[in-house]
């Protein structure tokens, strides 16, 4: 059982943390407020340690910084790190998240049968990195039709017209990296086509 002073202890770091956090997003306490649906004043206290934070606060801050509420409030305990591979079929592809908790970054690895080789691009918001692991995955992105090799990787905005399958000859397996608009991997293939986002400002 954990002793009362290291409780207390922990309770008094969460106010600082929100700040922290808040303040890392260029967030301020009205932008905060009005995703939030807490009062400014509330939020204020709570940073500051004059409220004390329940969960009924902190959901929907998690939500609002897209952070589990355990890492919201800087849990230290250490779980089973393994992520439990649960297959599910996604348009005929075998999909494996990777990724264990929500987040503006997932990561799942793809198995894509020969048979899924009729180009249907379609757009949507998001950011896109993809890492051939074996087999010829063919990429369409806006006018380029591409063909990526075991060991290639490609990065793109998903708001340009795309589409990545086989080339037919056989199945491809890919690990993808999918973040919403403006999230970007830290390591950067070249870009594929001249539309492609640029860097980081």
């Amino acid at each position: 059982m954990e002793h009362p002073a290291t409780v207390a202890d922990a309770l008094a770091q969460i106010g600082p943390r929100l700040r922290r956090v808040r303040t890392h997003r260029n967030l301020t306490l009205t932008a905060l407020a009005e995703e939030t649906g807490i009062s400014k004043s509330t939020l204020s206290r709570l940073e500051s340690g004059q409220r004390r934070p329940t969960l009924e606060l902190l959901l929907p801050l998690a939500r609002a910084y897209r952070m589990p509420v355990d890492e919201l409030v800087g849990a230290t305990g250490v779980g089973d790190p393994r992520v439990r591979l649960t297959p599910r079929r996604v348009n005929g592809n075998v999909v494996l998240p990777l990724t264990r908790q929500p987040g503006p970054l997932q990561t799942f690895k793809m198995v894509i049968p020969a048979t899924r080789s009729t180009p249907d691009p379609t757009t949507h918001e998001g950011y896109e990195w993809l890492y051939v692991l074996s087999g010829r995955l063919r990429l369409i992105l806006a006018a380029h039709d591409l063909v990526l090799e075991s060991g290639e990787a490609a990065e793109f905005d998903t708001r340009l017209p795309h589409w990545f399958g086989s080339t037919g000859e056989g199945p491809v397996e890919i690990l993808s990296l999918f973040g919403r608009q403006g999230e970007r991997v830290h390591v950067h293939a070249p870009k594929v086509g001249a539309e492609a986002a640029t860097d980081d400002q």
